[in-house]
């Protein structure tokens, strides 16, 4: 009987290109594939949007146009007998000029809605420049119970564009910037937390520069079309600016939390001269959709 011997089978071969590779071969491989990589990265990159890089600017043309008559007056607010119960009319008045101005009603359509509203229903009629800071810009418009104050408007939309920040794109950059007064009104307590409470009071930018403090807090919404050489007059007119001391002494009483310092600051950046609105309205022209007129 014979035999046959099998030969047990040898180690495995080793595949150094797959289980254990060769170092020569990873690094002949990782140079290649960087070399032919990296242009490919370059040409399968996408291009930049550029609608990401930066958005739209706000549009500024102007859709409507309304006026302002501003006046002087020195027994604006004097009564004529102890029987008015309301002051009239100022009849000896100066009459400052008038200011055309153009609304942005593509921007911040309720804020120029509500403004035409005020300006069509003579709501701004007989009311005061109540603050002037010279050099920046004047508030008129302020709410309240007070002779010179505008009384609550009535039936203006609720305003959802103070608390959208595309509206506060446009900056304080420039004189004759019409613009709705969020930040720094100073609106009685019981008038601000009424339900029906709007903004209508509002500032305009007097120069000579611009006004870095009221961006992003105001909504810039209209220029100045006619009318600068009035916002200068106005800007001119002096204020009671009280003494460095009187300043510290009230930010001291504020600390202390003395209400009194509060109703001492209102009197503060008052015009010494009773300026207000004598007359307003809106002016219809035959292609209100205009844009803005540049200034050197």
């Amino acid at each position: 009987m014979g035999y046959s011997v099998t030969t047990p089978p040898g180690p495995p071969r080793i595949l150094y290109n797959h289980h254990h590779p060769n170092p020569k071969s990873i690094t002949h491989l990782t140079r290649r594939s960087l070399l032919l990589s990296a242009p490919l990265s370059l040409t399968l990159q996408p291009p930049p949007s550029s609608a990401a890089a930066s958005p739209p600017p706000p549009d500024t043309t102007i859709t409507d146009r309304v006026f302002m008559d501003f006046s002087l007056c020195p027994t604006y607010f004097r009564p004529l007998s102890s029987a008015d119960s309301k002051p009239t009319l100022c009849p000896d008045s100066v009459p400052l000029g008038r200011l055309v101005l153009g609304l942005y009603g593509h921007h911040v359509p309720l804020t120029v809605s509500n403004f035409k509203s005020m300006c069509t229903s003579s709501a701004y009629k007989g009311t005061l420049v109540h603050k002037l800071f010279p050099g920046q810009f004047f508030f008129a418009g302020h709410q309240g119970d007070k002779p010179g104050d505008v009384r609550r408007p009535t039936g203006l939309a609720r305003n959802t564009e103070t608390v959208d920040s595309n509206a506060f794109a446009l900056t304080h950059s420039r004189p004759g910037l019409l613009s709705l007064n969020l930040s720094e009104n100073d609106d009685e307590d019981d008038i601000k937390l009424d339900p029906d409470y709007r903004n209508v009071e509002f500032l305009i930018t007097s120069g000579p520069g611009p006004c870095p403090d009221l961006d992003y807090k105001n909504i810039v919404f209209g220029s100045v079309l006619e009318g600068l050489d009035v916002v200068t007059a106005i800007a001119a007119i002096p204020t009671y600016r009280p003494s460095e001391k009187i300043q510290q002494f009230n930010d001291f009483a504020e600390f202390l939390g003395d209400e009194r310092a509060m109703n001492a600051r209102a009197l503060w950046n008052k015009p010494l001269k009773t300026v207000y609105i004598s007359d307003c309205g809106e002016l219809n022209v035959a292609k209100p959709s205009l844009s803005p007129p540049s200034l050197p």
